[in-house]
């Protein structure tokens, strides 16, 4: 799967939150990693002033490293968790 830089792309990706039982949120902050990760409360903050590149980069190394369950998933958006989750996605 090609990794494209688009708002249609991160679109899917918070598609894939909504779905989820994690929360997105984009806010202001001094993230050092250009996001934060709540766990226990299943909430990811993503620095809203992030570049449309960055935002990208950031929720999918939060989907790489969070616990979804894929079974809550439709059946398209498993399919792209696995593409991402297996490091099938190519710059």
């Amino acid at each position: 799967m090609q990794l494209k830089y688009t708002p249609h792309f991160l679109s899917k990706l918070e598609d894939l939150f909504s779905e989820s039982t994690y929360i997105l949120r984009y806010e202001k902050g001094n993230f050092q990693s250009g996001y934060c990760l709540l766990n226990d409360s299943k909430i990811a903050i993503i620095n809203k002033y992030f570049p449309l590149e960055g935002k990208i980069n950031s929720l999918i190394d939060i989907i790489r490293t969070i616990n979804l369950n894929p079974e809550e998933l439709s059946e398209n958006n498993r399919k792209f968790f696995s593409a991402i989750r297996q490091n099938e996605l190519k710059f």
